[in-house]
């Protein structure tokens, strides 16, 4: 009797759910169509970067842009007014909002429902519309992506899935329309990179000025001068080979200095070619830098805890001009010798013996003030019989000012890096070059290109902030690595962690260890990993005691025993 009951019970509530499901997708296909032209919109093309000269006869001038909010609903004739109501304009951008923002509310996640095909009738009934109207179109589908704010439902979404969604959005708009031109619409934000969906389905790209996204969002810094601002707007999109619409809004598209601006970036961003147009991989380092055998594991560690336990194989160092100019690099290179340990050996280019001013490093790099120090580092790495991993100006791309070469022009510091990598002619045999962003966002930007570049390597540390106090609160190696290597898919290079660590009880410790030795197993593309086994810096984190990365041997010992499973 009671089992008979408990089926009746789960017959009822699959009964609902399917009820309930037909309903709301009665709903959504019958429910008048809320579509709509955005009023009163103006962010007109006042310029185009096309860097390879793909489109010479195209002008800003002949692009009107209009916006659009669309819905699941399918009204064909509605649309068909739309369409029309866009007027004939001899190139048509069309900004679509999917769904619109009064259709937001009722929407679970707008990504995941495109990639299910919920909006593939209405996609295709918009795209025949476009189709027939005979204009010449370009669709930016769900713009400024990028900037973490909330103003879009698509905002603060995992770039995989902007990812999925755009590209099945593309792939159907083409399918419907051939003719219609595909436009990724990125606002041009530090980190636009990450959500680049690939060139099979961008013909254009976007950069927006003073747009409504970036002026709410405080992550980064507002770069106040205009022809920074477009510079580094310009250059950010380097991963990819397509034209760029440069959108503006507001007063600033009136702003009488715009066009000469916009013209001194665009020469800029030509004359610098070489040095921002490097290679740029697919996207598929796993499949080029699959790692054969089990990672090499190092660790930074001047307490000594943990080098002469027997249990790693490379010793990280950090070298600043004074350390080489005292004796001390040499010094601390040869005891890792004597140890039998390769090393990682970052090479800081400040704070030296010498009255010169650390505010302009870079500038000092490239201008060849630093030429001796370099050829002591590259002379004492010569004498060397192990291998050592040469990393230059670390963490660059952080918007900060810990170090001296941070919040620079990345141009500039691609120069710098070129040069001290180029420095040894000879680029001795035992010499690995190491490209050290610290994984964050916009770190592409600093690309210096494969050629410089043996191995990428990145930071993860279980705090992601410096408000987060609880150990219990950190982040798992797991979900901080798969955000930084997505960011590094571009390089094609092997990663090499070569700073990572945790605080907190040694239980947590340990098991928090544990499962990054798990992700470490499963990434292949992973060469190499480096604890540092230190506190950290205390005037870096203020009044907030800094954190204590150190582990015990145990915990160091479990770690790298599961690195062996």
């Amino acid at each position: 009797m009671k089992n008979s009951k408990v089926v009746v019970l789960i017959a009822g509530l699959l009964l609902i759910g399917l009820v309930l499901l037909f309903l709301k997708s009665s709903f959504f296909s019958n429910a008048p169509s809320m579509d709509s032209r955005e009023p009163n919109f103006s962010e007109p093309v006042v310029g185009i970067f096309d860097r390879n000269n793909q489109f010479p006869d195209l002008g800003s001038d002949s692009f009107t842009h209009v916006s659009c909010q669309l819905d699941k609903s399918v009204d064909k004739q509605k649309l068909k007014k739309l369409v029309s109501d866009f007027g004939n304009a001899q190139n048509l951008l069309i900004t679509v909002e999917m769904p619109g923002r009064k259709a937001a509310a009722t929407s679970e996640n707008v990504l995941s429902e495109v990639l299910d095909g919920d909006y593939d009738a209405k996609i295709d009934a918009f795209c025949e519309a476009l189709k027939v109207s005979g204009k010449k179109v370009y669709v930016r589908w769900n713009p400024e992506m990028e900037v973490p704010v909330k103003i879009y439902p698509w905002q603060y979404q995992a770039p995989a899935d902007y990812i999925k969604a755009f590209n099945h959005f593309a792939k159907q708009a083409k399918k419907a329309f051939p003719g219609i031109q595909i436009v990724w619409g990125a606002a041009g934000y530090p980190g636009a990179d990450e959500y680049y969906p690939g060139s099979e389905n961008v013909d254009f790209m976007t950069i927006m000025l003073n747009g409504k996204s970036e002026k709410e969002s405080t992550a980064f810094p507002d770069v106040k001068d205009l022809y920074t601002n477009l510079k580094r707007k310009i250059q950010r999109m380097r991963v990819a080979d397509k034209p760029i619409l440069v959108l503006a809004a507001g007063d600033l598209q009136k702003d009488e200095d715009l066009k000469t601006q916009l013209t001194k970036a665009i020469n800029e961003t030509k004359k610098e070619a070489v040095i921002l147009y490097s290679d740029f991989d697919n996207g598929n380092a796993l499949a080029n830098n699959a790692r054969t055998s089990k990672p090499l594991v190092g660790v930074y560690d001047p307490k000594e805890i943990i080098v002469k336990s027997g249990l790693v194989g490379v010793e990280h160092i950090f070298v600043d001009l004074g350390s080489v100019q005292s004796g001390q690099f040499e010094q601390g290179l040869n005891a890792i010798a004597a140890r039998k340990h390769d090393a990682i050996v970052s090479i800081e280019p400040w704070r030296d013996n010498k009255s010169r001013k650390d505010s302009s490093v870079l500038l000092n790099v490239i201008n060849g003030v630093y030429d001796a120090e370099f050829s002591e580092i590259y002379r004492v790495i010569g004498n060397s019989k192990q291998t050592v991993y040469l990393r230059f100006a670390h963490e660059m791309e952080i918007p900060i000012h810990r170090y001296a070469w941070q919040s620079q022009d990345p141009v500039l510091y691609i120069k710098a890096f070129r040069y001290f990598m180029d420095f040894n002619k000879s680029n001795g045999k035992n010499i690995k070059k190491v490209w050290g962003p610290a994984g964050d966002r916009g770190s592409m930007e600093w690309w210096p290109g494969a050629k410089y570049v043996d191995y990428v390597s990145i930071a993860i540390y279980g705090l992601p902030d410096k408000g987060i106090t609880d150990p219990e609160k950190q982040e798992s190696f797991e979900s901080i690595y798969n955000r930084k290597n997505h960011r590094m898919r571009f390089t094609g290079k092997p990663i090499f962690v070569t700073e990572f660590g945790v605080k907190g009880r040694e239980e947590y410790q340990a098991k928090w260890m544990k499962n990054a030795a798990r992700v470490i197993n499963t990434h292949k593309e992973i060469f190499g990993v480096c604890y540092f086994n230190l506190e950290d810096n205390p005037k870096v984190w203020g009044d907030i005691p800094a954190p204590d990365w150190s582990l015990s041997k145990a915990t160091f010992s479990g770690f790298v025993d599961a690195l062996q499973e």
